[in-house]
């Protein structure tokens, strides 16, 4: 018996409507990023191990797909580990590669594998898949793309205010109104850990606090006691669990809570930066807000970070997001070069977009016009026209087979094509063409020069 066809959970096909779809975004956002000075790059699909562990703290390690060795991977595994049970021995004496988690820190090896090649400061994007061991859900998915723009080789706040601006641009474009862009600081963070007595847990505390519109204030609070926080120290955070209100106002009250930590009054004023100057330039369709809760887990962020959020009357995570990396290359031994960067998250958005009903008709560029096939003197009377048609950015096929004509027009309704040709002896013979109009029922015999004009009106 033949086996059930399936795929992993978390990868999906795509049908051609779909790819048309995620086309779009993905010509969107490309066009958004030239406009803005950024060049592309690709890298592998997957990294060298110690390329990519280490970086993304340990929820995000244990989210790396790992790539067993290839041939007998076990015969040269470490046994001790196998019989000690110690899987982080075991993996990897058989495991030497990863696919590739995000596209940042891939990125930062690139910079610094290539760096006498890179004219900084340098500006790149890279739109590719990649993996992660999640949990599947709705608008979560263990194989995605994503879409980054980067900057490093430059510590300008300027570049946080274009990415914003970057951001704007892009979800103008695709029409979609209402999104917010949140905004905060990592020296904010470790400025807020450093009041309350954290600062050897500021990870611990960052990934706790991240969860606070998802789990709530008890269960953060929760957990960060059972990091080690104390209870003092958490009594402090009380004012940042109610902060709310304009940027402006949520700047003063930060002043306040972080008037002893240099490091915070640091992160305080970029951010003060940054709003003036959008306040100032303004933004087309979104929102700029200050989320002093957002953290995002990873290890890597030293600044401003990002994360965009989808219009309230859509029920989705977050559909963007990055920050400023002023250390990541140092892992690869380059330093002192600062980085920013943005992510956009497709999959998110096409939900979004279709959610809202935001394609537009014009993105499923359909066939145009079907010519019927009546045999092979037929068929090349029509790819002669066809060849005319396709150099005038006319969307047009030959049926292949000469099967019966019910059959051709029943093809031809079913993917919605608009018109057909029907091309015999007397057509040939007078050099014109039989178009019908597949919607209206209308027929009518043109030359070739009327063809085209009808089916381009």
């Amino acid at each position: 018996m033949a086996q059930k066809p399936s795929i992993p959970k978390g990868t999906r096909d795509f049908n051609p409507e779909q790819v048309a779809k995620r086309n779009y975004i993905f010509n969107t956002i490309r066009s958004a990023f030239e406009t803005f000075g950024f060049q592309p790059i690709e890298t592998p699909s997957f990294e060298n191990s110690e390329t990519l562990m280490g970086k993304y703290g340990d929820e995000g390690d244990r989210l790396i797909f790992k790539i067993l060795n290839s041939g007998d991977y076990l015969s040269k595994a470490d046994a001790t580990a196998y019989t000690e049970k110690d899987s982080t021995k075991l993996t990897s004496s058989i495991s030497e590669k990863a696919l590739r988690y995000d596209l940042t820190v891939p990125f930062a090896r690139y910079v610094v594998q290539h760096q006498n090649e890179i004219e900084f400061p340098f500006k790149r994007y890279q739109i590719q898949p990649v993996w992660r061991a999640d949990r599947p859900q709705k608008g979560r998915f263990r194989e995605f793309y994503q879409c980054d723009a980067d900057v490093v080789g430059s510590d300008s706040l300027w570049q946080e205010v274009e990415f914003i601006q970057l951001y704007d641009a892009v979800f103008s474009a695709l029409k979609l109104e209402g999104v917010t862009i949140k905004i905060n600081n990592r020296k904010i963070l470790s400025g807020i850990a450093e009041v309350i007595g954290a600062s050897d847990k500021l990870i611990d505390f960052t990934v706790a606090l991240d969860k606070l519109d998802k789990i709530g204030e008890e269960k953060v609070k929760e957990e960060m006691l059972s990091k080690g926080i104390s209870e003092a120290g958490i009594t402090k955070l009380q004012p940042l669990f109610t902060l709310s209100g304009s940027f402006e106002s949520q700047i003063e009250s930060l002043k306040g809570i972080l008037s002893t930590s240099e490091e915070g009054k640091k992160g305080i004023e970029e951010l003060a930066f940054i709003n003036e100057a959008i306040s100032v330039l303004g933004l087309s369709t979104a929102a700029l807000s200050l989320d002093v809760t957002l953290a995002r887990g990873l290890n890597y962020y030293t600044g401003a970070i990002f994360e965009v959020a989808a219009p309230k009357t859509v029920q989705m995570g977050s559909i963007g997001g990055g920050g400023r990396y002023d250390d990541l290359t140092g892992i690869f031994g380059l330093n002192n070069v600062s980085g920013v960067g943005i992510s956009f998250g497709l999959d998110r958005i096409y939900l979004v977009l279709e959610e809202l009903n935001l394609f537009p008709e014009t993105v499923l560029k359909n066939i145009e016009v079907l010519f019927i096939n009546f045999g092979n003197k037929e068929a090349l009377f029509c790819l002669k026209a066809i060849k005319q048609l396709r150099l005038q950015g006319i969307n047009a096929e030959l049926y292949p087979d000469a099967a019966k004509m019910k059959k051709q027009m029943n093809h031809a309704n079913k993917r919605n094509i608009p018109f057909v040709v029907l091309v015999g002896e007397e057509e040939i013979n007078s050099e014109t063409y039989s178009l019908k109009n597949m919607i209206t029922g209308e027929q009518l015999k043109v030359d070739l020069n009327a063809l085209i004009d009808q089916i381009k009106k």
